[in-house]
């Protein structure tokens, strides 16, 4: 048992309630994902209701995913990184429990609005005025915890996990304020400041840097935790790390354009899009290489630990969808998958394969510790999950390319006296079969999250507990 005396004493209770709501959102947020992909293949679903129309709840589907799991995942990882290695308390019990509350109410205020068609209509930045404000409140106040708690820290350098989340935090502030700069004329209500192409290139510019730090950087932050940590090793290369860091946040934000090719978006800006994506190649595969080398002489522990095999999947998908990025950004191949179920299988690759495996392992490992706990109740649980989410992505994004590519070539088919060959409805007949395999990939990574769940509830209820070990060595050298 730690002298008491010496060591700081944590404050997990935030870290514990971040880590029950990214389980209750992300059952929630794929319920919805796998209802929507139901739809697609059986229409009815929608019982003709408003509330329950596809325009309506895939909106609500991003923003839970993103916004409730996601988000909750990278407070509740960010919160305890960041007081491991400083070693030291969060600032502020009162600020942290209202970034908590604050950040629920946040989620609850999109549960509300979005299904009653209340919404900007901006990808991933649907939530009105209002809840744009509350919600710029309570990332403002989390900054002031995160960074006030590394200034009070205990050790000389600053790990470079921390850096990660940090430069998450200051971009998603700043994106989320510019974005959003709107005149409201109800409370529910508001028109952008921005028209035309601009508003389009202003979206686009929060849009992919949404998913650049707030579905990549904060989780690189838990990848440079985490990975070492479960293995027991130091990170391969902390010179590595840093050249990645500074890399990888010079050259996301300029990305944003390549998602308006073939638009009223002047030549050059998308060009500029384009060429920064391919570029940006280097640095992602910088951070998975250093990741995945962080197993150098380790990797038969792959055989025995589900909870490594969770972090060392997600980096072959983070590898995997940041190739695939800034293929997809060049123009030429853009003309055939722009607007086809390519794009939607690409950021799935992303989203389930590297953001959502990386949480279930750091959630894995953290959660023991956090709740006083031997281990989790279940190992072969773990497991199990692993593989059905495993399973799960593969069969969605498979299913996806080969809708996406079956499209993009039907719709720009002609005959030779310049018609087109096929009608939209044959295309969509045609990706019916995707569809079905798409949902069943859906209900297999449902399935893996509501395991997750029943396995948390059961080591929740275990009473083996063990001595929460305070100290945390630097695993930076």
């Amino acid at each position: 048992m730690p002298n008491a005396a010496s060591q700081p004493a944590y404050n997990y209770k935030v870290v514990r309630q971040f880590t029950l709501m990214t389980i209750v959102w992300g059952v929630l947020g794929m319920c919805t994902g796998v209802l929507i992909a139901a739809q697609l293949v059986w229409p009815a679903l929608n019982f003709d209701t408003p509330w329950l129309s596809f325009g309506r709840l895939r909106p609500l589907h991003t923003s839970l995913v993103i916004f409730g799991f996601a988000g909750s995942a990278q407070f509740a990882a960010s919160y305890y990184a960041v007081q491991r290695t400083c070693q030291t308390r969060l600032f502020s019990e009162g600020l942290t429990a209202f970034t908590f509350w604050g950040w629920q109410l946040t989620i609850l205020i999109m549960l509300v609005t979005l299904p009653m068609g209340l919404t900007t209509t901006k990808e991933y930045a649907e939530i009105e005025f209002t809840g744009a404000v509350w919600m710029a409140i309570v990332w403002v106040v989390y900054a002031i915890v995160f960074f006030t708690t590394l200034t009070r820290r205990k050790t000389r350098h600053i790990y470079v996990g921390n850096w990660f989340f940090g430069a998450f935090i200051l971009v998603i502030a700043m994106l989320h304020v510019v974005n959003h700069l709107a005149i409201p004329v109800s409370w529910f209500k508001s028109y952008p400041i921005y028209s035309g192409a601009t508003d389009a290139m202003v979206q686009w510019w929060y849009g992919h840097n949404a998913v650049g730090f707030f579905l990549t950087t904060g989780f690189l932050g838990m990848m440079y935790y985490f990975v070492p940590k479960q293995v027991n090793r130091p990170v391969y290369s902390y010179r590595l790390s840093i050249v990645h860091f500074w890399a990888l946040i010079t050259l996301y934000i300029w990305a944003g354009p390549h998602h308006l090719h073939y638009t009223a978006l002047p030549d050059w800006a998308q060009s500029l899009g384009m060429v920064m994506s391919i570029i940006l190649l280097a640095p992602s595969w910088g951070g998975m290489i250093n990741g995945m080398m962080t197993l150098s002489g380790a990797w038969h522990l792959l055989r025995s630990d589900p909870i490594l095999r969770f972090l060392v999947v997600s980096l072959a998908f983070y590898g995997m969808s940041t190739f695939e990025g800034p293929m997809m950004a060049i123009k030429t191949v853009n003309a055939l998958s722009h607007y086809t179920d390519w794009t939607i299988g690409h950021v799935h690759a992303g989203a389930l394969g590297w953001v959502a495996m990386i949480t279930f392992g750091a959630l894995y490992h953290l959660i023991p510790k956090v709740f006083n706990r031997a281990s989790m109740y279940s190992n072969r649980l773990i497991n199990i999950h692993f593989w059905l989410a495993t399973i799960g992505t593969v069969l969605y994004i498979a299913s996806m390319w080969v809708n996406g590519i079956t499209q993009g070539l039907m719709w720009r088919a002609i005959n030779e006296d310049g018609t087109l060959t096929y009608s939209f409805v044959e295309s969509l007949e045609a990706s019916h079969p995707g569809y079905v395999v798409r949902l069943v990939g859906g209900l297999f990574f449902l399935a893996g999250m509501l395991l997750m769940a029943a396995n948390t509830w059961l080591t929740l209820r275990n009473q083996q507990v063990q001595a929460i070990e305070d100290r945390e060595p630097s695993h930076a050298h």
